[in-house]
């Protein structure tokens, strides 16, 4: 095969892996049922006037299913944490026991489950706009490429089977992270 075409199925690989990274990313974000440390990513805590992401500034575990727990490395930063957690807006409700965090995370109702699951799609969707997007630029550069036809409709075939692939993957992942969020 030719060294370019080859150069341009290798970034082209990149672009669509790029693409899944991410959405794995974004599913980490969407809760499904029981506790994760991931749900307290987006707090950001006012640490000596920066604002620090919270695991920066304390321990986050999850002691069971049901409950988080924080831990901070300072014992004056409690309030500061409950307050962060509070104005994050992520529903929880925070109780301060003297030494630690805990948050107790309600089990979810069906309404919310469902609209969770339409912001797993979204995502999904997201993502294999990113690797269509890849595919596009693929085949631009192929046509641009100084090769016969025959070799621009092998490399051309060779991404639409790449393309293939990276969508069928987006599928997998989404249809797992529905059942995950509509097991009760």
């Amino acid at each position: 095969m030719n060294e370019e075409i080859q150069f341009v199925l290798d970034a082209t690989k990149e672009g669509m892996e790029a693409a899944i990274a991410h959405l794995e990313r974004e599913f980490l974000k969407i809760r499904a049922g029981k506790a994760s440390p991931t749900m307290l990513s987006s707090v950001l805590v006012d640490y000596y006037g920066s604002q620090t992401p919270l695991a920066q500034v304390a321990n986050i575990n999850t002691p069971d299913g049901r409950t988080i727990s924080v831990q901070p490395w300072e014992k004056g930063m409690l309030q500061e944490i409950e307050k962060a957690i509070m104005n994050a807006n992520l529903g929880f409700n925070p109780m301060n026991n003297g030494d630690m965090i805990i948050i107790n995370v309600p089990p979810l109702t069906e309404e919310r489950r469902i609209q969770l699951t339409k912001q797993a799609k979204a995502e999904a969707e997201h993502a294999k706009v990113g690797v269509r997007s890849a595919r596009q630029d693929a085949n631009k550069e192929i046509k641009d490429l100084d090769i016969s036809e025959d070799l621009q409709k092998n490399a051309t075939a060779d991404v639409q089977d790449l393309t293939d692939a990276f969508t069928k993957k987006i599928d997998d992942f989404l249809s797992k992270k529905e059942a995950e969020i509509m097991k009760v």
